[in-house]
């Protein structure tokens, strides 16, 4: 991701940090996917917010390319999971199931997973999907 895009990364991850609605930044980050489509934390969060913003189908695209990127990253692979349960698709096991080995060699990413955890459930209570990731990953 070239400067302007980082740049612009750190705008919108701080405008969503201070409380900023979802619905606002997602077209922010619509600009730095298609700006940069190589970058597997744009397409993450683009995921995230389709997903607060009831956009599973879209958000099911944003997170299958996220994964695709980096499969190691355990919040592309939550919200993979949480976009196949929105969608009624199969093949949620899998993803905890790497989330779950993600957590258990690296355990430093755990808090990190909590707090976005928390915050979804915050934006959007009684999220059904997240409740279940949530305690499937005894977090």
């Amino acid at each position: 991701m070239e400067s302007s895009q980082e740049s612009l990364f750190e705008q919108a991850m701080a405008r969503y940090q201070a409380g900023a609605a979802a619905e606002e930044i997602l077209p922010i980050f619509l600009s730095i996917t298609e700006s940069a489509p190589r970058q597997s934390a744009g397409w993450t969060c683009l995921a995230w917010l389709q997903l607060l913003c009831d956009q599973p189908d879209e958000a099911l695209r944003s997170a299958r390319h996220a994964v695709r990127l980096n499969g190691q990253d355990p919040q592309a692979r939550i919200n993979l999971s949480l976009a196949l349960l929105e969608t009624e698709s199969k093949g949620v096991r899998d993803h905890i199931q790497v989330v779950q080995q993600v957590i258990a060699v690296a355990p430093q990413v755990t808090d990190d997973l909590k707090t976005a955890l928390e915050d979804g459930l915050h934006r959007k209570p009684n999220w059904k999907a997240l409740q279940k990731v949530k305690n499937w990953l005894d977090l």
